[in-house]
């Protein structure tokens, strides 16, 4: 980013990637004029064709743009069309820039980037009192804009947190230097009263409590080796109502998965809480996300009878080269994608003392395939799941926009719980803080039915663990 002190009046010139990436952005920049050239224009034109997102999004662009040049008279339009804010607050005008030659960069070959860069080099010259300043998502645009010394910056608005934040862990774990968990309660000025209800137990807090509590947050006196651990159920100013974890380390356990360690329990209690819709769980590879999350999924479905179904579905997003079009069924082509699911059901099923898995046998498979469904997200969209416990795998390669159609297929009954590593984004343009997971993880932190935690005990083995710090 070109780095300016930037002038009250500043219009804002907009690449055809933002409006794909978020079809509202001319309504993101305040009381400050928006200007798309021509060339942007021609661009959207090209990508309105077909049933690709891409394609979907570039028609609700033009759409957005086709209203708003309805409103006003049509001589009116070169002079800017407002744009229209809540609550009649300031606003600013819509500009659509004239296609011309490359006169201000006439060194340059003609092409859609480099004539966006004339116009803005012509705005700027056309309006000395403005800041002037071209909006991409293209890192190399801006690379060359910044060495031709034109005003550019990224869009930011979609990000779920700031390049300082960190996406929450979804706990507070104060380490004891004892092994009374004294240093938790220590920490906090507060009163505590201790109540029992429904079988469980609860924790009513009331005093100065730390600014970075939310419902839904583990709080712990240990990483390992706990003596509390609970959840915030309910959160106040100086107000807090804890409750109890369910221990599922030794005798308890979840389909006969056990938890090594706070977050590992944190994490079954989650998926094992029906108060809880949304469970979004992050960590790296071989935390354990995949395998904790299918054995509580089969525990409530084959054990409980409190699902129907479970529905298994993930991007199908390619680390390298794609292998090109797959035949067969919509399961027969997810397979390839599918080996996560496959991995841990062999060991799920695997008999410890002889280390066989039932897995392999047709019998085991035909009665777990008469309850679970691998479906392809292209094809969620319109319907509705009810009784079901739907789990997104690789939620980090969805775009907000995609996991929102994903989420709102929830019906009558239905828990969700996705699964994700920020530092394994796979899909081009996304970023740790502009995925879907970071979003969803985010905008959902205070809503009293969802709760997150980030893993970060590696299970896989001593390998997978070393790789995970050393590369």
């Amino acid at each position: 980013m070109v780095r300016i002190d930037k002038k009250p009046t500043r219009l804002y010139v907009l690449d055809t990637n933002v409006l794909l990436h978020d079809p509202t952005a001319i309504y993101q920049f305040e009381e400050h004029d928006v200007a798309i050239p021509m060339t942007v224009l021609e661009e959207l034109d090209k990508h309105k064709n077909g049933i690709r997102e891409i394609a979907r999004t570039a028609r609700q662009v033009s759409r957005t743009l086709s209203e708003l040049t309805n409103q006003v008279a049509f001589d009116e339009i070169p002079h800017g069309i407002p744009i229209p804010r809540a609550n009649d607050a300031p606003s600013g005008r819509l500009l659509f820039l004239c296609y011309r030659d490359l006169a201000p960069l006439d060194h340059l070959e003609e092409s859609p980037d480099n004539q966006i860069l004339a116009e803005t080099c012509r705005l700027r010259d056309e309006y000395p009192d403005a800041s002037v300043i071209l909006v991409t998502k293209d890192i190399n645009l801006r690379v060359k804009a910044a060495a031709l010394k034109v005003p550019v910056e990224d869009y930011l608005t979609d990000r779920a947190f700031d390049d300082s934040d960190a996406m929450s862990e979804g706990a507070q774990i104060v380490a004891s230097a004892g092994h009374d968990g004294s240093a938790l309660w220590e920490s906090l000025a507060v009163e505590v009263e201790v109540e029992r209800a429904d079988h469980h137990t609860f924790y009513a807090l009331r005093g100065e409590l730390p600014d970075d509590w939310h419902v839904g947050m583990l709080v712990s006196d240990d990483e390992n080796g706990a003596h509390f651990e609970a959840i915030i159920r309910e959160l106040e100013p100086g107000r807090a109502r804890l409750q109890l974890l369910t221990n599922y380390r030794h005798k308890a356990s979840v389909w006969g998965v056990h938890a090594h360690d706070s977050r590992q329990n944190f994490a079954l209690n989650l998926l094992m809480d029906p108060d809880i819709d949304l469970v979004t769980i992050a960590g790296g590879a071989g935390t354990g996300k995949t395998y904790m999350t299918l054995a509580a999924a089969f525990q409530q479905t084959l054990d409980g009878k409190q699902f129907e179904r479970i529905v298994f579905t993930r991007a199908p997003i390619s680390m390298s080269e794609d292998i090109g079009f797959l035949p067969g069924t919509e399961e027969e082509k997810m397979s390839p994608w599918m080996g996560a699911f496959h991995d841990n059901m062999d060991n799920l099923l695997r008999d410890e003392k002889d280390g066989s898995s039932s897995w392999s046998e047709d019998a085991t498979r035909s009665l777990i395939g008469s309850r679970v469904q691998i479906r392809s997200p292209g094809f969620m969209r319109g319907r509705t799941l009810n009784d079901t416990f739907l789990i997104i795998d690789e939620a980090q390669n969805f775009t907000p926009k995609q996991l929102k159609s994903l989420v709102t297929r929830a019906g009558r009954n239905t828990k969700i719980v996705c699964l994700g590593n920020v530092g394994q984004i796979d899909t081009p343009y996304l970023t740790p803080n502009t995925c879907g997971m970071a979003a969803l993880v985010q905008r959902f932190r205070h809503w009293p039915h969802a709760g997150h935690i980030t893993l970060r005990s590696i299970e896989r083995s001593r390998l997978a663990l070393a790789a995970e710090e050393l590369l």
